[in-house]
């Protein structure tokens, strides 16, 4: 198994949440739930919308 690195870093609410819907849909593999991805697509969208109000 391949060691994995551990960083620290400061995150926006709204980037913890995208990183968890991108934790959860690798976890959910191989099933691979498509709302997970939808989700995760959906928040990714949300957060580069430009431009910011």
């Amino acid at each position: 198994m391949k060691k994995q690195e551990t960083i620290k870093m400061n995150v926006t609410p709204d980037e913890e949440e995208l990183i968890k819907a991108i934790r959860n849909y690798c976890n959910s593999y191989p099933n691979g739930y498509p709302e997970l991805l939808d989700y995760a697509e959906d928040l990714f969208q949300r957060m580069t919308d430009m431009p910011k109000d």
